[in-house]
């Protein structure tokens, strides 16, 4: 069945981007494409110098809705997932049947690293592996960003597969091996070709179809999380028998929740949730196979199992009123009720979600077609934690791109200026969380004012981490730096704090520990009766205004402080996140953290700061000035504390604190399954009595095996190697016992019929010379290929 296919390309010169990918999907001649068959389009959208514009990437859409193209492959992508006219157009293409599979990007290890349009729900984000079934070091990570402040991300890369040295077509001829996630998504976009042409029923074929077959058939790698693999990696045959049998409807991705299951479902894992602690949230994404358009038929229902304690939870859903294009989200919200403050153990339930899609024909008595599916959700409960052992992570104040031009913490970084992977715990916060957690700490983000937080709990908040830093100048002009230090300076004015305009960065020592200042703040006030630590450290704003070097002695960085009212609690300033942040960090200072928790927590003063060298007196101010918002600035845009007004901003009034609708429990009592992942299948397909295609007999090419890979093949019907099904193994032992008599009956009728017989010797004949020598001149030569 021919398929269209397209290919968006970034044609530079010299490199065959774009003659590769569209090589690895249909080559005809050397090393062959996945869909030579296809017809191919190719939409060039950059120059020469590399440089392209929305509009031309949105004629490409157009032109590809007009020749009705079925696949399209984005070997390319970008962290602007608010560029609007952009996504809108990749919906239309998508509402428009157009399958697109789109490289998820080549920013890794990094998490939060998700290029647009593969962190779209209704596009396919393909990341990269090894041949050694490794993640990819430069295949980018989940989650996404678009849901931040007030929500969490959603599960991308959708699957993965081979990304790393890939063989494909040369520039001019022959084959070459090139690596990238731009590689390893023109691997899918060949597989969907393929696998689309052999669907005899053409309307079964759509973006969410799709999609549903290649994320249920994947196979999950082991040892690596969601964030990292999604669903598994690329299975085409699984694919193509889920496919020839899939009839439309609704799913889940991911199919369930186990907030118990390491290392897959990390971070969820990583943390047991608690009474009165914030909402832990799961954006599941709903994949609607019955059509471009959808809805959810009444509500959810949340059904907690009796007998596995699913009482002690309370579950809040929130989901899209209309499903399209064939995708929505349902975000589920899950907090521990009340009378399981103190109690541990494990707890299950499940919600019921009804999909309803319009028929596209008059054969449905109703109108509709409807698909119910179940989320079964499993969480880990522990009494709440000591108030000391609480951290909460303020997500609301944070201001990144998109929308707006903010850059990151750091004047060095010129080829990654801008500060884009979101600045949450589980993204490039992400080791600085594992720290806290091995620490024994609980870290709660906050996804709205701080006013919405309900600390009257006799075990509610204690410490609070607000990352600040002070990028304070940029060649170009910011609305703000790397942290918004006029708005920080208004938050610590009360205690007589404030960072100042200056700009530092250099190496130091601090309490036997290596550390980097990286385009950090100094202090400039700061109480008389508080502990500051100085430094000397070069000074970079001057070399970025006047490209003068200078070396600055008794920079003050840190400092501590004690309120002075009854049960009041301690402050601690330092001017540089960098060293707990991902993105750039040359020296972690996590060790700096835990002395600053302790100190906030318990009024421990770590003896190596309040006894060190380099304590100064606390500066009153008047040497440097307070940093000034700039004239003309447009931060009120994305300000959740600034609005709009002649002359300058004012204060926004504080918004309605977001206020969650707990399902009613619609108990049951029955035992749940106890292993979500297995439990859980796509229409629970028997992937064994489907047929596979009449193909030709093929032997691979051998190749040595590389270090640490595996010799066993993938074999169809759900069995892996290292893994032993217990279908094949009730199986095997029979077809032995019957094979193992068949061979003995045998050799019993050849000895019976060999005693049965007289004996007769065969007179030897004597071979003539002549005829040896002939045979021996028949031998073939080296380098001569006989014919048969």
């Amino acid at each position: 069945w021919p398929f269209v296919t397209a290919d968006c390309c970034c044609c530079f010169p010299g490199l065959g981007h774009g003659t590769f990918v569209a090589g690895v999907i249909a080559s005809m001649r050397e090393c062959q494409g996945f869909a030579p068959d296809s017809e191919l389009h190719i939409f060039r959208v950059f120059t020469n110098n590399q440089v392209s514009y929305t509009s031309w990437f949105l004629d490409a859409f157009n032109y590809a809705i007009l020749k009705k193209i079925d696949v399209l492959n984005l070997s390319i992508g970008g962290p602007d997932f608010m560029d609007h006219p952009f996504v809108d157009k990749v919906w239309e293409l998508t509402a428009n049947k157009v399958i697109m599979v789109s490289a998820i990007g080549n920013d890794g290890p990094l998490y939060g690293t998700l290029n647009n349009p593969a962190d779209q729900m209704d596009v396919i984000g393909v990341g990269g592996i090894d041949f050694e079934d490794n993640i990819a070091r430069f295949s980018s990570r989940g989650m996404t960003t678009w849901e931040l402040p007030g929500g969490y991300g959603r599960v991308k890369p959708d699957i993965v597969t081979y990304g790393s040295g890939v063989r494909g077509s040369g520039l001019k001829e022959g084959c070459r091996s090139l690596s990238g996630t731009s590689v390893a998504s023109p691997v899918v976009a060949g597989a969907v070709t393929l696998l689309a042409s052999t669907v005899q029923n053409r309307e079964l074929v759509n973006p969410a179809s799709m999609k549903q077959a290649l994320i249920s058939s994947a196979r999950r790698l082991p040892g690596v999380n969601m964030f990292e693999q999604g669903h598994g990696k690329l299975d085409l045959i699984r694919a193509y028998q889920i496919l020839n049998s899939y009839r439309p409807q609704a799913s889940l991705s991911p199919s369930y929740i186990d907030l118990t299951e390491c290392p897959y479902m990390w971070p969820y894992c990583s943390q047991p949730i608690y009474y009165g602690g914030m909402p832990t949230i799961v954006n599941v994404t709903i994949l609607n196979g019955m059509g471009v358009t959808g809805r959810i038929v009444d509500k959810p229902i949340w059904q907690p199992y009796l007998p596995q304690n699913g009482d002690h939870i309370d579950v809040a859903v929130s989901y899209s009123p209309v499903l399209w294009p064939w995708a929505g989200y349902l975000a589920v919200s899950i907090s521990v009720a009340k009378k399981a403050a103190s109690w541990e153990g494990v707890a299950q339930g499940h919600v019921m979600v009804t999909v309803a899609s319009p028929a596209e024909n008059d054969s449905d008595v109703s109108g509709e077609l409807t698909s119910t599916v179940k989320l079964p959700i499993k969480v880990k409960i522990v009494p709440t934690p000591p108030r000391s052992k609480r951290v909460l992570w303020d997500q609301y104040h944070n201001l990144r791109y998109p929308p707006g031009y903010f850059p990151r913490d750091n004047l060095r970084m010129k080829n990654d200026p801008l500060d884009w992977n979101g600045d949450h715990i589980h993204t490039n916060f992400r080791d600085m969380y594992q720290h806290l957690r091995s620490m024994g700490y609980f870290v709660e983000v906050l996804g709205a004012p701080i006013t919405c937080f309900d600390a009257s709990q006799p075990e509610e908040l204690k410490s609070s981490v607000s990352v600040t830093d002070g990028l304070c100048r940029q060649w170009w002009m910011p609305d703000t730096g790397g942290a918004n230090v006029p708005a920080l300076n208004e938050l610590i004015s009360v205690w007589g704090m404030a960072f100042s305009d200056g700009l530092y960065e250099g190496d130091f020592t601090l309490a036997d520990h290596d550390m980097y200042y990286a385009s950090g703040c100094s202090i400039a006030r700061f109480p008389e009766d508080g502990i500051v630590i100085a430094k000397n450290l070069k000074d970079q704003g001057l070399e970025v205004l006047k490209q003068e070097t200078a070396v600055v002695e008794g920079v003050p960085i840190l400092g501590l402080y004690q309120t002075p009212s009854d049960g009041g609690g301690r402050i601690a300033l330092y001017g540089d996140s960098n060293c707990i942040d991902d993105s750039h960090r040359q020296k972690d200072c996590f060790w700096l953290l835990d002395a600053l928790l302790q100190y906030t927590s318990y009024s421990m003063t770590p003896p190596s700061l309040s006894h060190s060298h380099s304590r100064v007196a606390p500066p009153t101010g008047v040497e440097h000035p307070l940093p000034q918002r700039l004239d003309g600035n447009h931060l009120y845009r994305y300000s959740k504390v600034l609005e709009a007004h002649l002359g300058d901003p004012k204060p926004r009034p504080l918004p309605a604190c977001p206020h969650l609708s707990w399902a009613k429990p619609q108990p049951l009592n029955e035992t749940a399954p106890s292993n979500l992942w297995k439990h859980q299948k796509l229409l629970s397909v028997d992937l064994d009595k489907v047929a596979l295609p009449n193909v030709k007999s093929y032997r691979p090419q051998v190749r040595p095996l590389s270090p640490g890979e595996s010799g066993a093949w993938d074999i169809p019907g759900g069995i892996m190697p290292g893994r032993y099904n217990q279908e094949v193994g009730q199986t095997i032992p029979v077809f032995a016992f019957l094979g193992a008599m068949v061979v003995l009956s045998f050799f019993v009728v050849q000895l019976t019929k060999a005693k049965g017989k007289p004996k007769r010797r065969k007179p030897r004949i004597k071979r003539p010379t002549y005829l040896q020598q002939q045979t021996t001149a028949t031998t073939v030569a080296p380098g001569k290929t006989p014919t048969v």
